[in-house]
């Protein structure tokens, strides 16, 4: 209670100083209802195999708690350094969980990503840099977390009750586990070890994030290479991503890139704000329902009326639709025909839409 306490008073202190910011409070000891008030981490964690693991435990369970915007410290905080393969797995995970901060005690050996040798300079340069371009996901996340209480890291069952009592790394709080509805990262239950593991997914029809293809599940099997992290799509996600920056100060430039992956209960949502100040509750924001559904031949994706009064920072929409296996014959926006780019590759098809589309529908057929 003490240090929920002290977040408290530390919370509204800042908020005395600067009423019209918003204040960010980080703190390592707090109780019940703390969340009001500041993010939190793990505690001194040691730079093991076994603490990584815990890791993600911790964080699913401090979820579920009500504590959701959470993390432990990258690579451990106490003891000798992390051997470079620990320290790359840990940043990989790590950038799919709310609160990713690679963090030390003084005197420890270094750990920051450009140690270790090239090789996992660039791993980690890829994994960072994926988190950056995932923002807008992670803001969206972040803000129905204000609103409702659902944490943004999530063991599978908060998302699939039906995997309860299936074991395979889905029931519980620890191996698998989801960032907000839509992704499922799926790590080794035992990082050290280069032998195969098993994949479980909640069911049929999902995606590769890496890829945006199909996969042929539900089960998998997975052998460890260092540069890949599995992590997988919900059939039915939409999510929106960002050209790359270097950091959240800096405004991206360009389109905002819209990924569809079709299947049942499609649906996702663009959300936005400054980011810093308290508009957001005088209607300073930007809230957008986007949703698919599949007819025969057809996919129809609807962009639903945009509320708020917050201009964001994007040019335009790139909308891209994953699954696409033959070149679709026809597409529509609203009424009007339109001709997208096709590529069989990857199985996608593009289309560049305006920065402010809104309340349409876009029909894409392979039927002429």
């Amino acid at each position: 209670v003490y240090g929920m306490l002290n977040s408290r008073a530390t919370y509204d202190g800042l908020l005395r100083l600067a009423p019209r910011q918003r204040p960010f409070v980080l703190t390592r000891a707090t109780y019940a209802g703390g969340q009001r008030y500041a993010a939190t981490w793990t505690g001194d964690n040691t730079s093991s195999w076994e603490h990584l693991r815990l890791s993600v435990s911790m964080l699913a369970n401090l979820g579920v708690s009500g504590l959701g915007y959470a993390g432990a410290d990258v690579g451990g905080f106490t003891g000798t350094g992390p051997p470079p393969d620990l320290l790359t797995r840990w940043i990989e995970i790590a950038a799919f969980t709310p609160l990713f901060r690679d963090h030390a005690g003084k005197g420890k050996p270094g750990q920051e990503p450009w140690v270790g040798g090239e090789r996992h300079e660039s791993i980690r340069r890829h994994y960072i840099e994926e988190r950056y371009r995932l923002l807008p996901y992670l803001y969206s996340l972040a803000e129905e977390y204000s609103r409702t209480g659902v944490p943004l890291l999530r063991p599978v069952y908060l998302e699939f009750p039906e995997v309860l009592g299936r074991g395979e790394g889905l029931g519980g709080s620890d191996g698998e586990f989801m960032l907000g509805p839509d992704l499922l990262i799926a790590p080794a239950p035992q990082g050290e070890s280069p032998y195969p593991y098993s994949i479980a997914l909640p069911s049929e029809g999902w995606y590769d994030y890496w890829t945006g293809k199909p996969v042929a599940g539900p089960k998998l099997s997975e052998a460890p290479v260092l540069e890949h992290l599995p992590v997988f799509v919900r059939p039915g996600a939409i999510i929106a991503r960002q050209p790359l920056v270097e950091s959240t100060r800096r405004r991206p430039d360009g389109a905002l890139e819209i990924d569809v992956y079709p299947g049942p209960d499609c649906h996702g949502e663009i959300y936005l704000d400054d980011g810093i100040s308290f508009d957001y509750r005088d209607g300073g924001f930007l809230r957008q329902a986007l949703s698919c559904r599949l007819g025969k031949g057809v996919t129809t994706i609807e962009f639903g009326a945009r509320t708020g009064s917050y201009r964001p920072w994007w040019s335009g929409i790139d909308l891209v639709l994953h699954g696409v296996t033959v070149a679709p014959l026809r597409a529509r926006v609203g009424k009007r025909a339109v001709i997208g780019t096709y590529d069989a590759g990857h199985a996608t098809w593009r289309l560049t839409l305006a920065a402010d589309v809104g309340d349409v529908s876009i029909a894409v057929g392979s039927q002429p």
